[in-house]
């Protein structure tokens, strides 16, 4: 086991031990201890009481973040060139079709989302164990297989994100900056968990919502009152 750095004994010293915190206070301490000389990131895992092999309690969605993630998305919008004109407009950074998917052939994945049409779907198929263990291959379940490519492109650069539980029942997320307001960060993460909550398949039986914890890039996790989100 890697031995803590004197800064991470100072912010794990901040931390209660078994304490459940609310998540107004989880999000003021989680910027009291963020020690690194960069931004952070801030992430939330929700362990679900749900068992993801079973296709009935599988659950996946969009949340948009009230106050985005605080990371500049990269976009790649796969369209007919009847439609490049508005990805572009809408601030998609990459933008075209056949030469984008012979660089993804050659090994490029350079970018956090791909948008895409129905229409394109089938040219994206054998790039599909490219694309898919990276979570970039489109889905119309996440909206980003669409025809309206311009409020596509526009969601996601104000913040919307696709989320899924794992094969171990929790859902990671990335929920802003540390630099964030402690309510910017209070916001985000309450909009993913009423998300959660709104998809709690009729299938689960017992505690849905079993643990929360949120972290920052260097710190130690901070244990949410699930009761208290």
């Amino acid at each position: 086991m890697a031995k803590l750095t004197k800064k991470q004994k100072e912010a794990a010293s901040k931390i209660e031990k078994n304490k459940l915190y609310s998540l107004k206070d989880a999000s003021a301490l989680i910027k009291e201890v963020a020690s690194a000389k960069f931004d952070e990131s801030v992430d939330i895992a929700v362990r679900l009481g749900v068992d993801p092999r079973k296709a009935n309690q599988m659950v996946r969605g969009v949340v948009t973040l009230p106050h985005g993630t605080g990371k500049d998305v990269r976009v790649l919008a796969l369209v007919t060139p009847d439609k490049e004109a508005e990805a572009k407009a809408a601030g998609a950074d990459f933008v075209g079709l056949d030469d984008y998917l012979q660089k993804i052939k050659d090994g490029w994945t350079d970018v956090d989302v791909i948008i895409t049409m129905p229409a394109v779907m089938g040219k994206l198929g054998p790039l599909g164990r490219i694309l898919g263990p990276r979570g970039l291959m489109p889905n119309p379940k996440t909206g980003t297989v669409t025809m309206d490519v311009a409020k596509a492109v526009t969601e996601v650069k104000a913040g919307k994100i696709d989320f899924k539980v794992d094969k171990t029942g929790i859902v990671h997320a990335g929920i802003g900056k540390v630099s964030f307001g402690a309510d910017m960060i209070t916001e985000n993460a309450h909009e993913i968990i009423q998300t959660l909550i709104k998809l709690k398949p009729t299938a689960a039986k017992g505690t849905y919502i079993k643990s929360i914890h949120i972290s920052s890039t260097m710190s130690p996790a901070i244990a949410l009152d699930p009761k208290a989100v």
